[in-house]
């Protein structure tokens, strides 16, 4: 069997499943009830889901995508830190002393007070 008719056979599963699913959902839904709004799981919405956010949630999750990705870069740099040595450490206290100074900065400029 050839590894292509695995991986074919893999997604034509895949699309029945998914397509399976779809298709439960749209016969046992009622039309016309609160469980087909696809908003905040069947209830109804107080205010447009493209309102705008406060300034403040920006730095918030500019600092939850930081630390975001040293999880990306620190996963691997585990995996390869005893093959390289002193050098991957020293490397990844530098990174870690740049992000430090970002939430040196956040904290600074207020973005972790809630009031």
């Amino acid at each position: 069997m050839a590894p292509w008719m695995a991986l074919l056979g893999l997604i034509t599963l895949l699309l029945a499943v998914v397509l399976t699913v779809y298709l439960a959902t749209r016969l046992s839904a009622l039309p016309g009830t609160t469980q087909v709004m696809p908003f905040l799981s069947g209830g109804h919405p107080r205010e447009h889901a493209l309102s705008r956010f406060h300034v403040r949630w920006y730095a918030v999750t500019l600092v939850f995508l930081a630390f975001d990705m040293e999880m990306i870069f620190m996963f691997p740099w585990a995996l390869v830190v005893a093959e390289v040595g002193a050098m991957a450490v020293a490397e990844m206290f530098i990174f870690l002393a740049l992000l430090l100074v970002g939430v040196v900065y956040a904290w600074r400029e207020g973005a972790f007070r809630w009031a």
